[in-house]
C-alpha cells in the first residue's frame, strides 16, 4: 500500500501506529515531524513543499492551522530565503539573527554566535534561557561572563531595554564579581564589598573591583575558619599569579565585624 508523498508509516514500541513526514534538503533527509494520522503528515509535507519549492508564505502567515511545527516552519523559511539550512529555528538578518522560541517571541544574537546556536537548542523556563551541553544546563548569559548569581539591573543590564536582545553591544556588565558593587563617591569611583550572613555585612570599600573581589574571598575564608558553614561562591581571579594573589590577599583589610563574627552570632 502506498502512502501520501513524503509520508512513512511506523510504530512505537507499544505497537501504536504513527506517521513520519520528511523531505530532502541539500541532499539531506530532513524530518518534518511525527503525526498521529497520515493526512496530518501529508499536510506537513505539502506545507514544506509550498515553502521551499513554491515560494509561498511569510513568517507572519504561520497559524495553528499549519501541521508543521513553528520551529520547522522557521527553519524552512530561512533556508528558502538564504540558501542555508540550520536545524534550529534561526532566521538570518543582516549582521545578526533571530532565534525563534514561538511566533510571538524571538531572541536576537550577533552573527558571531550563529554556529553555536545552530548546534544548540535554546530552552526556556520561567524567563530563564539555557542550553544543554554534555548533560549539563548552561545559562546563555554565561557566554557573556555573567555569573549564575548575577541579578539583572544590578550586575548587568540590557542597554536598549530589550531583554530579548543578546547582541554583545546590548549587554553591559556592571558587576562581574560576587559581592562587589561599583559606587560613586564624591568625585571618584569605589568598589564596595558586601557579604551576606544573616543579613548583609560590609566587608570594605576598595579602589578597584579585583581587590574588592579578593576581599570577598578573604571574608569567606575568615567566616569558614570560624566554623560558619554557609556555602559561598568565591570569586575566580585570573588576572594575577598565585604569588601576586596571595600578596594582595594578605595585605587586604576587611571589616572588624567579619573578623569578630562567631557562630554564636547565628543563634
Amino acid at each position: 500500500m502506498g502512502y501520501l508523498p513524503g509520508v512513512a508509516k511506523t510504530a512505537k514500541k507499544d505497537g501504536t501506529i504513527y506517521y513520519r513526514s520528511s523531505m530532502t534538503i541539500q541532499s539531506k533527509h530532513v524530518s518534518l515531524g511525527s503525526f498521529p494520522t497520515e493526512e496530518e503528515a501529508g499536510q506537513a509535507y505539502r506545507e514544506a513543499v509550498a515553502i521551499v519549492r513554491e515560494g509561498k508564505y511569510r513568517l507572519e502567515d504561520y497559524s495553528s492551522d499549519f501541521a508543521l511545527d513553528f520551529s520547522k516552519f522557521v527553519i524552512l523559511m530561512n533556508y528558502r530565503n538564504t540558501g542555508i539550512y540550520f536545524k534550529t529555528p534561526i532566521y538570518l538578518q543582516t549582521g545578526y539573527f533571530y532565534y525563534y522560541l514561538s511566533p510571538e517571541r524571538y531572541l536576537i544574537f550577533d552573527r558571531e554566535d550563529l554556529f553555536f546556536y545552530a548546534d544548540h537548542k535554546i530552552q526556556t523556563r520561567g524567563g530563564y534561557y539555557f542550553i544543554c551541553d554534555y548533560g549539563s544546563q548552561y545559562s546563555i548569559l554565561s557566554r557573556y561572563g555573567i555569573k549564575s548569581y548575577a541579578k539583572k539591573g544590578k550586575d548587568y543590564l540590557f542597554v536598549n531595554q530589550n531583554e530579548c536582545d543578546f547582541r554583545y553591544e546590548n549587554i553591559r556588565i556592571i558587576n562581574e564579581y560576587m559581592g562587589v558593587t561599583c559606587i560613586e563617591q564624591d568625585t571618584h569611583t569605589l568598589y564596595e564589598c558586601v557579604i551576606h550572613i544573616r543579613g548583609n555585612f560590609l566587608v570594605g570599600r576598595y579602589p578597584d573591583k579585583i581587590t574588592a573581589a579578593i576581599a570577598y574571598n578573604k571574608a569567606v575564608d575568615t567566616l569558614s575558619a570560624k566554623g560558619i558553614r554557609k556555602k559561598y561562591v568565591k570569586n575566580y581571579i585570573n588576572e594575577y599569579s598565585s604569588e601576586e594573589y596571595r600578596r594582595i590577599y594578605d595585605a587586604i583589610s576587611i571589616s572588624d565585624r567579619i573578623l569578630q563574627y562567631t557562630r554564636e552570632d547565628l543563634s
